[in-house]
């Protein structure tokens, strides 16, 4: 019957947009299963992410950029609408932080210093601490310089990680804490997008894990709710100020939906997801 219903739809985005919103969501709810499954202990079949040799961090120079996505082709609600944005020169990762860079915030007492976390990630610290004894990211059970190695159960296997990995299962609680230790900061999702575009040549590398940035998820300008928002209220009840954004795709995410412009969010402490972050320099 959808097929039938396709075959008769105007070829216009209109037209099209509850089937191509069912075919983005259904990639969606596929990764979700995936995900579903690491945290079961129960194997898909997929390759864990790749190792990636280190690279300097890249500058990207000022720039007008235009955020968010314009009309045309299918657009979820939360990228509505593009808009002119003032970007400031800036440094960022050439790639995600990896397990060797964590491994040092670990070692440096990292989960035991309250300097690096805000009040509310130390918080949701220390009551996973009273729980299970939390001292680094979650389904990881060694971690640490002394032991030379990360071992991170994955699909229920305990897999020893490469170094040169990108750290993942992170919350966004414990990637800002990793970058107060560092003397760094996440970036804005302004600036991820920018040098998703501008910088691939120079080695930006995305798509091994979702990113957290600094931004909140809010409303851009000139957003209107598309059917879907009304039916499902999608985005609706994250526009409170908690959530945070993810850009880019993970291992898990199906090709199509791996895109620069597409906005992912999350609450600061969800940490079942397969999700990383990368720095910029203050």
């Amino acid at each position: 019957t959808t097929l039938e219903l396709l075959e008769k739809a105007p070829d216009t985005d209109e037209g099209l947009y509850f089937f191509r919103l069912a075919l983005f969501h259904e990639d969606a709810l596929g990764e979700r299963l995936v995900e579903l499954a690491q945290t079961l202990g129960v194997s898909p079949g997929l390759a864990e992410p790749a190792t990636a040799a280190p690279r300097s961090p890249l500058g990207v120079p000022a720039a007008r950029w235009e955020l968010g996505s314009a009309p045309g082709g299918f657009v979820f609600d939360n990228e509505k609408w593009a808009h002119l944005v003032a970007v400031p020169e800036f440094e960022i990762d050439a790639q995600p932080v990896n397990w060797a860079q964590f491994i040092e915030f670990v070692d440096d007492g990292g989960y035991d210093r309250a300097e690096f976390w805000q009040p509310e990630g130390w918080e949701w610290l220390q009551a996973l601490a009273a729980r299970d004894g939390r001292r680094g990211p979650r389904h990881v059970e060694q971690i640490g310089v002394a032991s030379g190695a990360v071992m991170q159960t994955l699909f229920g296997r305990a897999v020893r990680m490469s170094g040169g990995q990108p750290a993942m299962h992170l919350s966004w609680w414990e990637a800002d804490a990793w970058c107060r230790w560092a003397g760094r900061r996440l970036p804005t999702e302004v600036e991820w997008e920018v040098a998703a575009h501008q910088a691939a040549r120079q080695g930006f590398r995305w798509g091994d894990v979702h990113e957290w940035t600094a931004s909140t998820l809010r409303p851009w300008p000139g957003f209107q709710a598309d059917p879907w928002t009304a039916l499902a209220d999608w985005s609706g009840p994250h526009w409170l100020g908690r959530a945070r954004v993810l850009r880019g795709g993970s291992f898990a995410t199906r090709s199509r939906m791996k895109h620069p412009k597409y906005r992912g969010f999350a609450a600061p402490e969800r940490d079942d997801r397969f999700v990383g972050f990368r720095s910029c320099a203050f």
